[in-house]
């Protein structure tokens, strides 16, 4: 919708391994791949693949890298049990897709952030690549859900985030790696906070209206059917005149 109207909305997800590239015709883009990303003290290979909505004029890139995303599932095994990597597997999307926007050379004016494996990406542009010209005018906006997790991710997450540079004081609230953890680390470093689920914690939906940032109240699909349908019945008409 945004597209048809003269905006540009592109979006960046991991390449699940479970994805079925064919059926969806992914490609590899080469001018963006090719460059590698420390995380941990390790050169990690960064692979785009692209594919495109056509109705929607709009393109899907993927953040992909062999032994972050190969596997046939996302975040957890045939058990339920999280990936030991998934602090590893969010810090390399979170920089994938920043390296990504960069080479395509394009500047956005919002970056909304789905999930928590996206999670990293408010800290990592507003420290990691705090001085970058092409996310100066950015605002980000966190959507927070109640998809989370049980438990924690690796005890070790903090400490491989500091291996980039980024202060002990940035990374407080993932000191224990929790799903609430990271979401108030995103929060943190966001302009603007969703709440995109009716039964987030307390405590988080505490968090974001202690924050004095913009905060979206949940709303039901029924409060989005009456503008959509206004908004298509104008179209149509503006289309016939």
């Amino acid at each position: 919708m945004i597209n048809s109207i003269g905006g540009q909305i592109r979006i960046f997800m991991p390449r699940f391994g479970n994805i079925n590239e064919r059926r969806h015709q992914l490609h590899e883009v080469i001018r963006l791949s090719g460059m590698n990303l420390v995380i941990n003290d390790l050169d990690m290979p960064l692979i785009i693949k692209v594919a495109s909505i056509p109705k929607e004029r709009m393109q899907v890139y993927f953040i992909d890298n062999e032994d972050y995303f190969k596997r046939k599932a996302t975040l957890t095994d045939e058990d339920g049990n999280l990936f030991p990597d998934n602090d590893e597997r969010a810090i390399f999307f979170a920089k994938g897709v920043i390296e990504t926007v960069k080479k395509l050379n394009w500047s956005p004016d919002i970056i909304h952030v789905h999930g928590w494996l996206a999670s990293l990406l408010p800290l990592y542009l507003k420290n990691y690549y705090g001085n970058e010209p092409l996310f100066k005018d950015a605002k980000i906006v966190t959507s927070v859900y109640n998809s989370g997790f049980e438990g924690t991710l690796d005890e070790d997450m903090a400490q491989k985030i500091m291996f980039d540079g980024i202060e002990d004081t940035s990374v407080a609230h993932i000191v224990e790696p929790t799903f609430n953890g990271l979401m108030k680390t995103s929060m943190d470093f966001s302009d603007a906070i969703v709440l995109g689920s009716e039964d987030l914690s307390d405590e988080l939906v505490a968090y974001a209206e202690a924050s004095k940032k913009p905060v979206l109240e949940y709303k039901g699909l029924e409060s989005f059917s009456q503008p959509l349908q206004e908004f298509y019945s104008t179209k149509v008409l503006n289309d016939k005149e």
